[in-house]
């Protein structure tokens, strides 16, 4: 019986006694907290055009607007950011010291599969060296977290993550080298005394959303601007939260996407970020105190509501059944679904900003995004979202993942269209390994402007195109739901290239 997260839905709701509802969780003491960008590796070799750094996956104890929480971290929340620049060579060496297996992923970069390995397995104590370069004149926002799958949604959400920063020649433009640089990972949590709260059904349905939302690491806090122009990397951490940001009395002025600088500056009274995605935007201030702010946005999410006892469905009684290894025994439903809802409006930050600020004029040029030839491309591919709520299973075309499958075979040096289709109920950002791509139409509609991305966020009912040059390296990869708990739960897959 395959059945559509809406129709199971409808079908009954859990009770409160579930756990679902009610969960602990922890209440923040208020005040004001001053923005910090997170800590950064001092690292560099410049005269060897090197840079080597040790990272450390371990159980930490952090604090968070004053309460101790127990979190996994790479030596800090958020882990450290690692500065390079274009054309360097990076040596990192990972070691875990996790309980249990992880691997790193280096999301974003156009890196070999052979190094930066979806499928690696790295054990308790064991090491890694992850070696590359970097290619010229490439810059831009991305970052690095844990991959193992089963395990990303749980390892991400206790706080395993990184920013790497890649500066390159058109970082050296007045407009963005005299601008104040601030680094923001948007990321949530949901802790019962202390510890990250444990995943429940409706969880791995949807994909975890916590009730306190951080800035690198912090809450509410606020950042007293120096400059009248503030170029903000914003990078969404969280596993399955949207930011819908505006910033008060502000346009933003994007100028980046995942795969690094566009053309020219693009105003945006309010910009949406999907689960992995990040954005570059330059602000020019004017004297004042504004909120940036994450406005309400429905991604499809729902969770069922009612108390009256076990549910008969179809001659299948719901009391004692498992859904992928979770227990239904002690979950009554009955009455109806309801949405989850768009959410609430959040400040995430306060800026400042003085009097006497002079803002930087605008870049009237940023970086040459190239014109890809889509009558050159060798195939067109489609890929159709699925899911099973009986089984909180999530597929691509109509299979979950397996990890012995080769799922499309591409030949190096040619260019793909793939044709991205939601038929689920909610939105599913797509994330590519590897292979940075560009958008080229949303049911038809041809995207305003040309850029890099490595996640497009699909929503309910959507089609979207893209086209994907498949250059520099062969070897297996993967393409997934950056809902990080749909990946866990199938929707994956796997291309391997061929020379």
């Amino acid at each position: 019986m395959n059945l559509t997260r809406r129709n199971f839905l409808k079908l009954g709701a859990i009770s409160v006694a579930s756990g679902y509802l009610l969960k602990p969780s922890l209440t923040w003491a208020q005040g004001p907290t001053l923005f910090a960008d997170p800590p950064a590796f001092l690292c560099r070799r410049p005269e060897l055009g090197l840079v080597e750094v040790d990272v450390l996956a371990q159980p930490s104890s952090a604090v968070i607007n004053g309460g101790s929480v127990s979190l996994l971290t790479y030596g800090s929340y958020p882990g450290p950011t690692l500065r390079v620049r274009s054309g360097e060579t990076v040596r990192l060496n990972f070691t875990n010291n996790l309980p249990e297996v992880t691997n790193l992923h280096l999301h974003g970069l156009h890196v070999s599969p052979s190094v930066d390995d979806p499928l690696a397995e790295i054990q308790p104590g064991e090491s890694r060296l992850y070696e590359f370069m970097l290619p010229n004149f490439s810059s831009g926002t991305f970052w690095y977290h844990p991959h193992l799958h089963g395990k990303v949604a749980e390892q991400l959400y206790a706080g395993l993550l990184g920013t790497i920063i890649v500066e390159g020649p058109a970082d050296l433009l007045p407009e963005l080298r005299e601008a104040e640089d601030h680094l923001l990972v948007l990321k949530d949590f949901s802790f019962d005394n202390g510890a990250i709260s444990p995943f429940t059904m409706m969880d791995w349905m949807n994909g975890k959303e916590g009730d306190v939302l951080t800035v690198n690491g912090l809450v509410q806090p606020t950042l007293q601007a120096r400059k009248g122009t503030l170029r903000l990397r914003v990078l969404n951490a969280s596993n399955a939260r949207y930011y819908r940001l505006a910033l008060e009395e502000h346009p933003l002025y994007l100028i980046a996407t995942d795969g690094g600088l566009i053309e020219k500056p693009v105003e945006l009274s309010e910009l949406l970020l999907a689960p992995g995605e990040r954005a570059e935007v330059l602000v020019q201030l004017r004297e004042g105190r504004f909120n940036l702010q994450s406005l309400p946005y429905d991604r499809g999410a729902q969770m069922m509501m009612g108390d009256t006892g076990s549910m008969d469905m179809g001659g299948m009684d719901i009391e004692g059944m498992e859904m992928g290894g979770m227990e239904m025994e002690g979950m009554e439903m009955s009455g109806d679904m309801m949405p989850l809802g768009a959410g609430r409006l959040e400040t995430l930050l306060t800026i400042v900003a003085p009097g006497g600020l002079e803002p930087l004029p605008l870049p009237t040029s940023l970086a040459r995004v190239e014109t890809l030839d889509l009558s050159r491309a060798a195939t067109t591919r489609q890929f159709v979202f699925g899911e099973n709520m009986m089984q909180a299973e999530f597929f691509i075309n109509d299979k979950a993942f397996d990890m012995n499958r080769v799922d499309v075979s591409a030949k190096l040096d040619t260019l793909e269209i793939w044709e991205l289709v939601n038929n689920t109920d909610m939105d599913h950002p797509f994330h590519l390994h590897t292979y940075p791509f560009q958008i080229v139409s949303r049911n038809g509609r041809s995207e305003p402007f040309r850029a890099w991305k490595d996640v497009v966020n699909v929503k309910e009912g959507e089609t979207v195109q893209i086209a994907v040059p498949i250059t520099t390296f062969t070897g297996k990869t993967v393409y997934h739901c950056h809902i990080v708990e749909h990946e866990d739960r199938g929707m994956m897959g796997i291309l391997e290239v061929t020379g």
